[in-house]
């Protein structure tokens, strides 16, 4: 907890940041892929076949999370891999699931 101390009022740059990673928490098709992006890199493709969608959803996605620095890219010829970019994100996410799972 904070004490009232401690307690900074939270500029509108900071709370929009905020809003936007929770709504980028907020969807499932972007959970499922920073899931899949835990302690790898995967191509749009892989991507694309291990959740059962198309390329072009998941590309939409990606440009969302790349957008919001919680997933960055690398090209390697003509494709490009992404990875996951904002461990403090990645540690909210791994919570959430625990949160959920917790019986």
């Amino acid at each position: 907890m904070m004490s009232d101390e401690n307690y900074q009022s939270l500029d509108e740059e900071t709370l929009f940041l905020i809003s936007q990673t929770f709504k980028a928490l907020a969807d499932p098709t972007r959970i499922r892929i920073l899931h899949l992006l835990f302690n790898r890199e995967l191509s749009v493709s892989n991507i694309a076949e291990q959740l059962d969608l198309n390329q072009s959803n998941v590309s939409h996605q990606l440009r969302f999370l790349k957008n919001l620095r919680l997933v960055k890219y690398r090209r390697d010829g003509k494709t490009i891999y992404y990875s996951q970019d904002d461990e403090h994100v990645m540690k909210i996410l791994q919570q959430s699931i625990d949160h959920a799972t917790h019986h």
